[in-house]
């Protein structure tokens, strides 16, 4: 385990006002709406009004109970219906309170469930396996068992594990039409190792927001596997097993029409893996992309504050399960939210439709003090150089770190505070030993970087087994620097004294670089986020071979 990882939030969800939600499904369930604010009383009395509320339990696979809740309308007419699988918390489905009453006031019957292990569901957490899809079925049988009249059509909804264990539904019951999944992963793989690297600090988050669930021993042996740095193809079989990016063909075959929300910095599911999933379905699909970190754009909604992902997401059903026409057939399949004015984009394609790829040399010392940029930094040229080098200590923590905190850091973003970066700390002469960088010129008009930038370049490792994390920043006039994106990479099997070829996509992105502004590109041999394969005091040395130059290539828009 990675001692010096970002603090590890007590939950995935921190803005979630489990007072709150306790209280409005107290309400829901007595009718007594006395202790809440006037329009959580409006949306109890509503729902009452329009639908039977009850508590009780599922019988989930081998006789697991699992806690559920169910908005039931009594009229004999055809109706949708709608499923919730709840988070990664011990809320259950709490969790989904507002916004299931939301939708049985929209004319859905309603089931939401906490899933097992978790909360007052019996078993133990799956992470989304087999017993997670086979709960997920018979939560749905149970909602139609009960329905009194004719169901019409079916929809999973669910935020982050919530999601992914809809998604996996959806692609093994044929009698699911849509699904709408926030801030879930496409590929649970990439979620434990990006470009084979241990994502120490995104494990170290999962096990410690369990709190209190019971984790399958299956489950909870492949995480400390992953941060124990052992056991990694059984881990990558595990993880398999639960993504949804493996049941692409079924998606595709029934045409599952799918909503997929985002948030470009996620440090818990990266964009990218996510980003794979939507480009390869061909079915009905949306995405909306935000600023912000895991579900940070999400929580807003679920406390039932304005939502422009929640808008979107009800939409997606009522049009797909409803019938209802609203416009989502015609509009954009991708929703970028644009770092850091928050302007929306909507978009044909992923990444830079209509863009072009503006590629950049890494280069020697270019002596930019004094005018902006880094003394002592490289630079991103039109041409390649050859000859250079640029050495990197391992071992030592440097300011180029992706997050501060977990989660948290996102919630910084989302209220417009990006961590600050000291530009000229991580690139300049005094701290060539532990940072390697490459400055560009000044950008003669802003510079709208649209997708998924690419790194190519060649390092010497002294030894064997090496991991750097590659950094994308905005450097201002001043000195200050904001992050743009970040990927990490580790080889694991070249001998002692190679010459490594890195070929690495870096997270997806909508960014805005200000006219008078350098892009500056870090590699640091550690990050207190990742797992790193580096000997402690080795080195690593970073150049450009003349047959296979190193440079960046940039999406613009």
């Amino acid at each position: 385990m990675n001692p010096a990882a970002p603090d590890a939030p007590h939950s995935l969800y921190p803005e979630l006002d489990a007072t709150a939600l306790t209280a409005f499904a107290t309400a829901l369930e007595s009718g007594d709406t006395a202790g809440l604010p006037p329009a959580r009383a409006a949306e109890v009395r509503a729902a009452r009004a329009a639908a039977t509320f009850s508590r009780g339990k599922v019988a989930g696979t081998g006789g697991d109970l699992l806690d559920a809740a169910l908005w039931r309308h009594t009229g004999p007419g055809p109706r949708p219906a709608v499923v919730l699988p709840s988070p990664w918390t011990g809320l259950g489905w709490t969790a989904y309170a507002v916004q299931a009453t939301a939708l049985a006031a929209r004319g859905y019957d309603v089931l939401a469930y906490t899933v097992r292990g978790f909360g007052r569901s019996d078993g133990h957490a799956d992470f989304a396996g087999p017993l997670d899809v086979a709960d997920g079925r018979r939560a749905l049988e149970h909602l139609l068992e009960r329905a009194a009249g004719p169901v019409t059509r079916i929809g999973f909804l669910g935020v982050s594990y919530g999601a992914g264990i809809g998604l996996l539904v959806a692609a093994h019951d044929p009698r699911v039409d849509a699904v709408a999944a926030l801030g879930a992963w496409g590929d649970l793989g990439e979620v434990l190792y990006e470009n084979s690297t241990r994502r120490a600090a995104a494990v170290q988050v999962l096990l410690a927001s369990a709190g209190r669930a019971r984790l399958s021993p299956e489950t909870e042996r492949t995480l400390e596997d992953v941060l124990a740095d052992r056991g990694a193809e059984g881990a990558l079989r595990w993880a398999q097993q639960r993504s949804p990016s493996a049941h692409v063909k079924e998606f595709n075959r029934r045409r599952v029409a799918v909503f997929l929300s985002h948030a470009w910095h996620e440090t818990v599911f990266p964009a990218n893996q996510t980003l794979g999933l939507f480009g390869e379905l061909t079915g009905p699909k949306r995405l909306d992309l935000s600023v912000g970190d895991h579900c940070g754009p999400e929580s807003a909604g679920l406390l039932g504050l304005p939502s422009p992902v929640w808008t979107d997401a009800h939409r997606w059903l009522d049009h797909h399960l409803c019938g209802t026409a609203n416009g989502v057939e015609g509009e954009a399949e991708v929703l970028a939210e644009v770092m850091w004015s928050r302007a929306l984009e909507p978009s044909a394609d992923l990444p830079a439709p209509g863009g072009n790829v503006r590629r950049l040399y890494l280069t020697g010392g270019g002596g930019l003090a004094g005018a902006g940029g880094i003394a002592g930094a490289g630079r991103l040229a039109p041409e390649p150089e050859h000859g250079w080098t640029a050495g990197v200590l391992c071992g030592v923590d440097t300011p180029a770190a992706v997050a501060d905190a977990v989660v948290r850091s996102g919630y910084a973003e989302l209220a417009g505070r990006p961590k600050p970066y000291p530009g000229d700390e991580i690139g300049s002469a005094t701290a060539a030993s532990v940072t390697a960088a490459w400055c560009g010129a000044p950008a003669g008009e802003t510079l709208r970087v649209r997708g998924v930038p690419r790194l190519r370049v060649t390092y010497r490792a002294a030894n064997s087994g090496s991991t750097f994390v590659a950094y994308l920043l905005d450097l201002a006039p001043d000195g200050s620097a904001r992050l743009i994106t970040h990927a990490p990479f580790s080889d694991l099997t070249s001998p002692p004294d190679s010459l490594i070829s890195a070929d690495i996509d870096l997270q997806a992105t909508a960014y805005d670089v200000p006219r008078g502004h350098r892009l500056l590109l870090v590699a640091a041999a550690r990050d207190p986020f990742y797992g790193d394969a580096n000997l402690p005091r080795a080195t690593l040395a970073f150049t450009s071979p003349e047959p296979v130059p190193s440079y960046l290539e940039v999406p613009v828009g």
